[in-house]
């Protein structure tokens, strides 16, 4: 697996979600909104969409998504903010592993683009078929300590 950015590996722990069955664009205004954020901010920020605590504004792919309180449009994306908490947790505990300060780390660059697409079929009537694909996810992220 290649990341997208290379940071110094002195000061740098990653993680990779491969292949996750998630929505690539949920996941693409997830990574928008917790970038730069410590990673106990960000932590907070994700379990509190998994609980429908606080809405995710909508930035990319905001077509015809309902407008909620105070934000405009927005929308509790769950499954989404579950693979990117796992995620993020997997490069926290490569930081621990790497010897890190975990309370002065921030995400530097988190990054999601589609995966491979599984292929399906749905029978139809008449010895017909229908595509029924499932796509998925790829999310990295690449924690870095600061002083």
């Amino acid at each position: 697996m290649k990341y997208s950015a290379e940071l110094d590996p002195d000061k740098t722990a990653k993680a990779y979600g491969y292949e996750l069955h998630c929505s690539r664009k949920d996941s693409t205004n997830l990574a928008y909104a917790i970038k730069g954020m410590k990673t106990e901010v960000a932590k907070k920020y994700l379990q509190e969409i998994i609980n429908m605590k606080r809405p995710l504004p909508t930035i990319f792919h905001y077509k015809k998504r309902a407008h909620q309180k105070g934000i405009g449009p927005g929308s509790y994306p769950t499954k989404a903010a579950k693979y990117m908490l796992k995620t993020l947790e997997n490069a926290e505990n490569n930081a621990e592993y790497k010897g890190f300060d975990l309370e002065n780390m921030i995400i530097a660059h988190i990054s999601t683009y589609s995966g491979r697409v599984i292929k399906g079929i749905m029978p139809r009537a008449h010895g017909r078929a229908t595509d029924k694909n499932t796509r998925t996810t790829n999310i990295e992220i690449i924690i870095e300590e600061v002083e």
